[in-house]
């Protein structure tokens, strides 16, 4: 599918952890036919190494070499998802080299969509501010921090029991100013983004709101 101007079709969602901004891109993937990229993969992949061999995910040098040497077979490496992971990312991301390192991978990935894909969904934080700013759509996927929280919790109480609550909340608390407050690209919406509050909304309701706008965009149901 292509944009009116005959480009790829780029859905570019921003938003912060837990918001649900994932389960709704590969939502628009499906129904749109487009090519998929979790951009956090990318920074969870550089925390993971930076961790794995002992370092600290605030060490710029560090974080920046090993982005600069990331391969794609290190976005499909076990534990990515785990939640101290999680924050080594959010870390390593606000280290303006790594974003230097891994900007042109997604800028790539959105201009030239893998196996001929006609158009590709991106999510992350500055997805429709920096990296794809002419973006055919672009959304805001965002909750209540509690609620984010809460989600969060349920699904890392599912593989640790030890999990509380308290902590989850704390963390995503800290990684939420840390994303908001970084020098460079920091999570916000782009003037032009459509802003979806999930706090309240089930996952097929986000995406009837996000397909409608979309159609919106590109004519396209």
């Amino acid at each position: 599918m292509k944009a009116d101007n005959g480009a790829p079709m780029i859905i570019a969602i921003d938003g912060p952890a837990a918001a649900g901004k994932g389960t709704l891109a590969r939502q628009i993937s499906s129904h749109f036919n487009l090519a998929y990229l979790d951009t956090g993969l990318l920074y969870r992949a550089v925390g993971k190494k930076v961790l794995d061999a002992g370092g600290d995910p605030t060490d710029a040098d560090t974080a920046e070499r090993i982005a600069r040497g990331l391969a794609a077979r290190d976005l499909t490496a076990d534990g990515l998802r785990l939640d101290a992971v999680g924050q080594a990312a959010s870390k390593v991301s606000a280290v303006p080299g790594v974003r230097a390192a891994l900007l042109d991978f997604q800028k790539d990935f959105a201009t030239s969509p893998p196996a001929g894909a006609a158009g590709a969904v991106l999510d992350g934080r500055d997805i429709g501010t920096v990296v794809c700013p002419e973006a055919t759509a672009k959304l805001f996927i965002t909750a209540g921090t509690e609620v984010r929280a809460e989600r969060r919790f349920k699904e890392l109480h599912e593989a640790d029991t030890t999990v509380i609550y308290a902590r989850v909340l704390e963390d995503m608390k800290e990684r939420d100013a840390r994303d908001s407050s970084r020098s460079v690209a920091p999570l916000e919406p782009a003037q032009d983004a459509n802003i979806i509050d999930t706090s309240l909304l089930s996952a097929d309701q986000v995406f009837d709101q996000a397909r409608a706008y979309i159609a919106s965009k590109t004519q396209k149901a």
